[in-house]
């Protein structure tokens, strides 16, 4: 062989390699999860999803909105997998068919932070007393008010508490960080997630006032979007990762997940 036809044959090969390697490249899985800020800011994904990739060779495209928008995002058959926190929507989720079942997953809780002087009193461990001292103070509140599962808890506080939300009451339309960001600016208290709190380094003044209600229990859902309802979705690989994150070494990656020594979700499939 000439020395021409052997580089020819070698940049054929390489080529062929190139090919080859894109080939596989483009056949890699991969699913779409409609999932919460909560999930995302609190940095539990960054540890979960290479754990599954580890084990089944599928990535995970996350997209972190509210709960209420993660759920109209599966609706319209835009995600394969749902990974959420408001019970009830869920379970209506699953009766309206857009799921064949919800599977509990991990928990953790919300807690109430807010200016370490507390002006209005509210330290303690009742959630709807301190909604209605913040109310009546007319204190700086912001809320999320974006429909996710967080805002959803909080309107129940708020409606527990059965007074004024106060004209110090805002509205961000944004995500968990941000919200606290507005918070720890205004000097105001907000309802938050525990996960996304212990993961938050913007706190200037914020502390955790309220705690330990049972009426802050955080419960997270996960389920795989029905191909019945759109036959185009990734449905083999979806239900891997349900069967996955509740099996064994998923709920064992999500309790090795934590900041600062301190655990962030509790597992609980099963229960």
């Amino acid at each position: 062989m000439t020395r021409f036809n052997r580089r020819t044959a070698l940049v054929a090969l390489f080529a062929a390699l190139l090919a080859a390697a894109g080939a596989h490249a483009q056949q890699a899985p991969a699913i779409t999860m409609a999932s919460t800020t909560s999930t995302e800011q609190s940095g539990l994904f960054t540890n979960l999803l290479p754990a599954f990739k580890r084990a089944t060779g599928i990535d995970v495209k996350v997209v972190a909105v509210g709960t209420g928008q993660a759920i109209d995002m599966a609706r319209r058959g835009d995600a394969d997998v749902l990974f959420v926190h408001d019970q009830p929507a869920e379970e209506k989720f699953v009766a309206d068919g857009f799921a064949a079942r919800r599977f509990p997953v991990m928990y953790n809780d919300f807690v109430l932070v807010g200016p370490k002087t507390d002006p209005v009193g509210t330290k303690g461990n009742d959630i709807v007393a301190a909604m209605r001292k913040v109310g009546a103070a007319n204190a700086p509140f912001v809320s999320r008010g974006d429909k996710s599962g967080t805002h959803a808890a909080e309107n129940r506080y708020w409606t527990l508490a059965e007074g004024p939300r106060g004209s110090g009451y805002k509205e961000c339309g944004c995500g968990m960080g941000p919200a606290l960001n507005i918070a720890a600016q205004a000097n105001g208290y907000a309802i938050t997630d525990r996960g996304t709190w212990l993961n938050f380094k913007n706190r200037a003044d914020l502390v955790v006032l309220v705690e330990g209600d049972q009426r802050l229990f955080n419960q997270y859902g996960v389920m795989a979007v029905s191909p019945a309802k759109f036959p185009h979705l990734k449905a083999a690989e979806a239900q891997r990762f349900v069967d996955w994150v509740v099996s064994p070494a998923g709920q064992q990656a999500i309790a090795a997940y934590k900041i600062g020594g301190e655990q962030l979700f509790f597992p609980n499939a099963g229960k």
